[in-house]
């Protein structure tokens, strides 16, 4: 997928952000057999026809992305981590993500084309998929610099539609009612993570630990009329996972579907809402900054269109699902830092991604002493 990459000076934020803004050449872990690929793509995507060169997008910590060059066209590949990685219980799941972009094909959820899946690990000792490379912006900075007041304002109501229409996809209608388990949705999503840091624990974070013990005893009540919210969630919806048309504020795909379930969607809005809440000066968000002049809307406007256009309301208190989702991304950092620790990361900047498990995982322990 073509697009803008962030300006130099963000250079030390790049880390843990999209894999789809610029390329170099395949890391030494990740190389891969370019001419059984090739024989592979010849034979499963129609049109395909080499010769074939490889590049690797420059982030991706999880499933590394790769750029394939053909005189005719380009194509994306997500693929699991080299053959030799020790993968993590759960993660990396290539077909879980082929399969639900697939599904939201002609759904108002812009996703890219999927062309091929290739779960047969004997081809190139790993599984991966192909879809279309898509022609756009990924935007780094939700301060989006050098922009208008008009044009960011744009920008956040196109993500808040584009959330709200995912939440309101009818998943059986897309043949995804057996995408995941309906209800106990946030207990399962905690037991999770705090296994999945207990497994990539390389040094003890007192706060993680803290909200292994906390999260479990104060789970809210999923809804307040006794229906259990179920909903397509994307697990990682943020505005660099985005692919926005070149010139106009309107979302051509949505990236990164590796987190996606069924699941509460009140818990995978206020992932994308942690924005407001995140100081700039951590990490990327425009938490304490003056958003009436940015033309940014405030928290309590954007909460309130997404609530409007999906007909749902938040049940229990906020501050919970914030702690939740920023001790989610504590414990993925930290999967991070552990793959830094066993020389499979799939970023060069991996080690100062994972070095940001501690300070999030601080911060999600303050809000979640903001519980009542």
């Amino acid at each position: 997928m073509t697009a803008q990459s962030p300006p130099a000076s963000d250079a030390d934020q790049r880390q843990d952000y999209s894999a789809f803004t610029g390329t170099r050449s395949v890391s030494a872990q990740q190389r891969l057999d370019e001419a059984a690929l090739s024989a592979w793509l010849r034979e499963h995507v129609d049109g395909f026809a080499g010769p074939l060169a490889v590049e690797q997008f420059a982030g991706g910590q999880s499933n590394p992305t790769f750029k394939l060059v053909t005189p005719a066209r380009n194509y994306v590949m997500r693929a699991k981590p080299a053959p030799a990685a020790k993968l993590l219980p759960s993660a990396h799941a290539i077909e879980r993500e082929y399969r639900v972009m697939d599904a939201l094909a002609g759904s108002d959820v812009p996703v890219a084309r999927m062309l091929a899946l290739c779960d047969d690990e004997s081809v190139m000792g790993r599984a991966f998929y192909v879809m279309e490379h898509v022609d756009g912006r990924v935007l780094w900075d939700p301060t989006l610099p050098g922009m208008s007041r008009d044009e960011r304002t744009a920008i956040y109501d196109e993500m808040n539609r584009v959330i709200a229409a995912l939440h309101t996809v009818d998943a059986e209608r897309v043949g995804l009612a057996d995408y995941g388990k309906p209800g106990n949705y946030l207990a399962r999503q905690i037991a999770r993570w705090s296994k999945q840091y207990e497994a990539s624990e390389t040094e003890p974070i007192e706060a993680m630990h803290r909200l292994i013990e906390w999260l479990p005893a104060h789970v809210p009540v999923e809804s307040s009329d006794g229906e259990t919210r179920v909903a397509i969630v994307h697990g990682d919806y943020r505005l660099d996972n985005l692919i926005f048309h070149p010139s106009e504020p309107s979302i051509l795909a949505v990236l990164d579907w590796e987190l996606s379930t069924l699941g509460d969607p009140i818990v995978d809005f206020a992932y994308h809402v942690m924005t407001w809440h995140v100081d700039p000066r951590q990490f990327r968000g425009i938490g304490g900054l003056d958003w009436a002049t940015l033309g940014i809307p405030d928290e309590a406007s954007y909460v309130g269109r997404y609530c409007e256009r999906t007909g749902l309301a938040i049940t229990g208190d906020w501050n919970f699902y914030l702690a939740f989702n920023m001790f989610r991304i504590a414990a993925i950092l930290q999967g991070i830092m552990k793959r830094v620790t066993v020389g499979t990361a799939a970023s060069a900047q991996a080690a100062d991604a994972g070095r940001r498990a501690r300070p999030m995982a601080e911060l999600a322990w303050s809000y979640a002493q903001k519980v009542r």
